[in-house]
């Protein structure tokens, strides 16, 4: 494993890398999602549906290149996917109907399942080791801006050149931006394959099978669980705090408040919760949600503004916990191919969350919030039962926690 000799610039192409990568494909249908229904004579719902379909893709996807990240290192293929959202945002450019519609998701899905947050971590990963906290912290924070720069530059874009010159626009910046960013990742020396199948009986600091399939299940039950309750509020939250009583413009201010306090999570994570183990921030993270929605159902639409900013803090340094968790309980060895597998539940989860959690809205209205804030409890429930690390790992956690 070689390490770069430059990490704070690694962050800096990588976070931005990211930036773009989120903003053209993960944020791209809120803004581009009714013009491109009406120019197709669809409905909106069905890009939503291609959208969903896309975040399954990316879920089958996430092992094969966590695997190939485990071997070959992360700049061939995040520079790969860039070349593929380029292909994908062209395709849904060109798009006459909606099949080819569809098909050009179906790209964007093999970009996003090789191009987002699990590729970037598990390419620092590739690269430092258990040194990896505080860097995958640093993409996170650069990152977060995605929807902040990516929906008012997709508006702009379609307000000048329309919806297809806006897919356009992007497909050309990852070809002359996203490619160089990712290129500047340090090359990572090639692994046998032998070493990169991931962490062995053997290894130190490796605990018994059945344990390990415990934490990698329970890991996988918790990143589900936050994935479906962080989207569906992506989704609904202007909507649930209607319900609640807060009036439109209330609730849309109140809902941009989530964007900020995501990045005020993690800077809290990288300056305070760095000198604690990963898994304390992420079980206090686990409960801000629950306990931002108790606070809202004790206090009503007052306390809105305090649930949005607990709900977004929250799910700032989760997003974090899910690079660092796998790192510190497995170690690095084979930490792309794990990575990719523990997060399939949660792609799946994502993808369904919007349509399953609309139908509690409909049905029950502001008590929607409950499920949510019961699924936050089971979240920190589970955390509770993950092993802290034997004695074999305590360098990986001194290394998680070590200040710069």
């Amino acid at each position: 494993m070689t390490a770069p000799q430059r990490p704070v610039a690694t962050v800096a192409a990588l976070g931005s890398a990211q930036t773009l990568a989120w903003a053209s494909s993960y944020y791209l249908p809120a803004m581009l999602a009714t013009p491109m229904a009406r120019d197709l004579g669809i409905a909106a719902p069905t890009v939503f549906a291609a959208f969903s379909l896309a975040l399954l893709v990316s879920a089958g996807l996430g092992p094969f290149a966590g695997r190939a990240i485990d071997r070959w290192g992360g700049r061939p293929v995040l520079i790969g996917s860039n070349l593929v959202f380029a292909l994908g945002l062209a395709g849904l450019g060109l798009a006459r109907g909606p099949v080819d519609m569809f098909v050009a998701w179906l790209l964007l899905g093999v970009g996003m399942g090789s191009g987002l947050y699990e590729a970037a971590f598990a390419a620092l990963v590739r690269l430092h080791g258990h040194g990896s906290r505080n860097l995958i912290t640093g993409i996170t924070l650069i990152a977060g801006f995605a929807s902040t720069v990516g929906w008012p530059l997709t508006t702009l874009l379609e307000q000048q050149l329309g919806w297809r010159g806006a897919c356009f626009a992007w497909a050309g910046l990852h070809l002359v931006l996203g490619i160089p960013l990712n290129a500047c990742l340090p090359r990572a020396a090639a692994l046998e394959p032998t070493h990169s199948a991931g962490s062995r009986a053997g290894d130190p600091g490796v605990a018994d099978s059945a344990s390990r399939r415990r934490a990698a299940v329970i890991l996988a039950f918790v990143f589900a669980v936050t994935w479906f309750v962080s989207t569906a509020m992506a989704a609904h939250l202007p909507r649930l705090l209607q319900a609640g009583g807060a009036t439109l413009a209330a609730a849309v201010a109140i809902g941009a408040l989530v964007g900020p306090a995501q990045v005020g999570g993690r800077l809290l994570e990288f300056g305070v919760l760095r000198h604690v183990h990963p898994m304390l921030s992420a079980r206090l993270a686990a409960l801000m949600h629950p306990v931002g929605a108790a606070v809202l159902a004790l206090l009503g639409a007052p306390a809105a503004a305090l649930f949005a900013i607990l709900h977004g803090a929250g799910n700032g340094i989760l997003t974090i916990a899910k690079g660092t968790l796998p790192l510190v309980l497995f170690g690095p060895q084979g930490y792309g191919l794990r990575q990719g597998v523990l997060m399939v539940p949660a792609r799946i989860a994502q993808a369904s969350s919007p349509w399953l959690f609309g139908l509690l809205l409909d049905r029950w209205g502001a008590g929607a919030l409950w499920f949510s804030a019961l699924l936050g409890l089971a979240a920190f429930a589970a955390l509770m039962l993950l092993p802290r690390p034997g004695p074999a790992m305590e360098p990986a956690v001194a290394a998680a926690t070590e200040v710069p």
